[in-house]
Protein backbone atom coordinates (compact mmCIF):
# COMPACT_ATOMS: atom_id res chain seq x y z
CA UNK A 1 0.00 0.00 0.00
CA UNK A 2 1.73 3.27 -0.80
CA UNK A 3 2.31 6.00 1.74
CA UNK A 4 0.77 9.08 2.88
CA UNK A 5 -1.74 10.21 0.53
CA UNK A 6 -3.58 6.92 0.43
CA UNK A 7 -7.33 6.99 -0.35
CA UNK A 8 -9.35 4.52 1.99
CA UNK A 9 -12.83 4.69 0.88
CA UNK A 10 -12.51 8.60 -0.57
CA UNK A 11 -10.51 10.04 2.71
CA UNK A 12 -7.57 10.29 2.77
CA UNK A 13 -5.59 8.55 5.45
CA UNK A 14 -2.68 10.92 6.34
CA UNK A 15 -5.61 13.64 6.98
CA UNK A 16 -6.59 13.48 10.60
CA UNK A 17 -9.85 13.84 12.59
CA UNK A 18 -10.62 16.75 15.03
CA UNK A 19 -11.41 14.16 17.38
CA UNK A 20 -8.38 12.81 17.06
CA UNK A 21 -6.69 16.01 17.22
CA UNK A 22 -8.40 16.77 20.64
CA UNK A 23 -7.53 14.04 22.13
CA UNK A 24 -4.22 14.13 21.11
CA UNK A 25 -3.54 17.26 22.55
CA UNK A 26 -5.34 16.41 25.75
CA UNK A 27 -3.30 13.51 26.24
CA UNK A 28 0.22 15.40 25.63
CA UNK A 29 -1.17 18.34 28.06
CA UNK A 30 -1.82 15.52 30.50
CA UNK A 31 1.55 14.14 30.63
CA UNK A 32 3.32 17.05 30.15
CA UNK A 33 1.71 18.84 33.09
CA UNK A 34 2.56 15.29 35.44
CA UNK A 35 6.07 15.38 34.30
CA UNK A 36 6.19 18.79 35.51
CA UNK A 37 4.12 18.60 38.43
CA UNK A 38 5.70 15.39 39.56
CA UNK A 39 9.51 14.06 38.53
CA UNK A 40 11.55 17.01 40.32
CA UNK A 41 13.99 18.67 37.38
CA UNK A 42 15.88 21.52 37.24
CA UNK A 43 13.86 24.34 35.50
CA UNK A 44 16.17 24.67 32.93
CA UNK A 45 15.63 21.21 31.97
CA UNK A 46 11.82 21.82 32.43
CA UNK A 47 11.51 24.93 30.25
CA UNK A 48 13.74 22.97 27.20
CA UNK A 49 11.39 19.67 27.72
CA UNK A 50 8.51 21.96 27.08
CA UNK A 51 10.04 23.77 24.45
CA UNK A 52 10.40 20.57 22.45
CA UNK A 53 7.03 18.95 23.07
CA UNK A 54 5.41 22.37 22.20
CA UNK A 55 7.55 22.43 18.59
CA UNK A 56 6.78 18.64 18.15
CA UNK A 57 3.04 19.32 18.58
CA UNK A 58 2.85 22.41 16.30
CA UNK A 59 5.00 20.20 13.80
CA UNK A 60 2.75 16.97 13.75
CA UNK A 61 0.10 19.51 13.38
CA UNK A 62 1.00 21.58 10.68
CA UNK A 63 2.00 17.90 8.88
CA UNK A 64 -1.38 16.36 10.05
CA UNK A 65 -3.25 19.50 8.38
CA UNK A 66 -0.87 19.09 5.05
CA UNK A 67 0.80 22.40 5.20
CA UNK A 68 4.19 20.33 5.93
CA UNK A 69 4.75 17.05 3.34
CA UNK A 70 6.33 14.16 4.29
CA UNK A 71 9.75 15.06 2.74
CA UNK A 72 9.80 18.64 4.71
CA UNK A 73 8.00 21.31 1.87
CA UNK A 74 6.36 23.77 2.78
CA UNK A 75 2.54 24.01 0.74
CA UNK A 76 1.72 27.26 0.46
CA UNK A 77 -1.49 27.06 -1.72
CA UNK A 78 -3.81 24.54 -3.66
CA UNK A 79 -1.41 25.54 -7.12
CA UNK A 80 1.12 23.40 -5.63
CA UNK A 81 3.43 26.34 -5.04
CA UNK A 82 5.84 24.64 -2.66
CA UNK A 83 9.19 25.73 -0.80
CA UNK A 84 11.65 22.70 -0.39
CA UNK A 85 13.40 22.08 2.69
CA UNK A 86 16.97 23.06 2.25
Amino acid sequence: MPHGGAQQGGVDSASMSLTTVILTLIVVGVLLWLINAFIPMDSKIKTILNAVVVIVVVLWLLHGFGVIGDSGEIKLSRNEVTWARV
